[in-house]
């Protein structure tokens, strides 16, 4: 008599059980303001009442009146539209850094947790390496090399946050291997490859999302630390860390907002992302508890 072994696919809760507005009113709102910032930076051209880069000298320095709302920077430019335009670059940056990071990280750790032996070792230390070369300091370097700008910082941005979502995924991956219904389907016959795409990523996805959504708004203070220091995004394109450098003169004419203003948008936006990414994370341990 044959006995055919069949299995019940396991799958934990996945994303669309994460009940995004069941953490309580502070996760509430942090989504909200998460929401509002995608939607300033997808309309900024229509919402800007100004062109960003529009150079008005005789109206430096302006306070807050009823044409410009947050008064104007030193070269007459109007802050409100620099912010929503700044928007743009502060959000694009980070976006590409935490896709591209999560994406390796994820493609890492899967592969050192399942194949292991040597394959594991390799790989956890080469993401030791480069865990242990700071990112501003890795940012910095390929600027120097390369220029100011964008494309600089994002990439070595995004090479130092990998090993950080690696790390993650390979502990995360192992657990999810050690599981039995993992080896019910290798023993039905099923590819590593088919059981890591089809089973092993959609359990460990809410895991690295909720990561990926704190690494946000790591991303975002490091690029802007690094337009700041005049390493990232270049004047006259609006970018909240640039503003910020560009307005420290102004302060001292006694004029606030063209530093505060974008101050005030970094430190929303970094603390809505570690609110939503540790929201996430606590929901996904809870429901870890209630998983036999």
């Amino acid at each position: 008599m044959t006995t055919t072994l069949t299995t019940v696919p396991y799958r934990r809760p996945g994303l669309r059980r994460l009940r995004l507005l069941g953490q309580g009113p502070l996760f509430t709102v942090s989504v909200a303001v998460l929401a509002v910032l995608v939607l300033v930076a997808v309309s900024a051209p229509l919402l800007a009442p100004y062109d960003p880069e529009a150079l008005d000298l005789g109206a430096s320095l302006v306070g807050t009146t009823g044409d410009h709302l947050l008064g104007t920077d030193q070269s007459g430019r109007d802050i409100l539209s620099r912010l929503l335009h700044g928007a743009r670059t502060g959000l694009l940056g980070p976006l590409l850094v935490v896709g591209v990071s999560t994406l390796l990280g994820t493609l890492l750790g899967v592969v050192a947790a399942w194949r292991g032996g040597w394959t594991d070792a390799l790989l956890s230390r080469a993401m030791d390496l480069v865990f242990s070369v700071p990112g501003l300091m890795l940012a910095i370097l390929l600027v120097a090399v390369t220029g100011p700008g964008m494309t600089a910082p994002v990439i070595a941005m995004a090479v130092a946050y990998t090993p950080y979502v690696g790390r993650l995924v390979r502990g995360i991956a192992r657990q999810e291997k050690a599981r039995p219904y993992v080896e019910a389907y290798v023993v039905q016959g099923w590819s590593g490859w088919t059981v890591c795409v089809r089973h092993l990523l959609p359990n460990i996805a809410p895991t690295v999302f909720a990561q990926s959504a704190m690494n946000f708004g790591y991303a975002l203070m490091d690029l802007a630390a690094l337009s700041f220091l005049g390493f990232g995004v270049q004047p006259p394109t609006a970018d909240w860390g640039a503003m910020i450098n560009e307005g420290q003169g102004a302060v001292l004419q006694g004029a606030m907002l063209p530093a505060l203003a974008p101050s005030v948008c970094i430190v929303l936006a970094v603390v809505a992302f570690g609110i939503v990414g540790e929201g996430l994370a606590d929901r996904i341990a809870r429901r870890e508890k209630q998983t036999p």
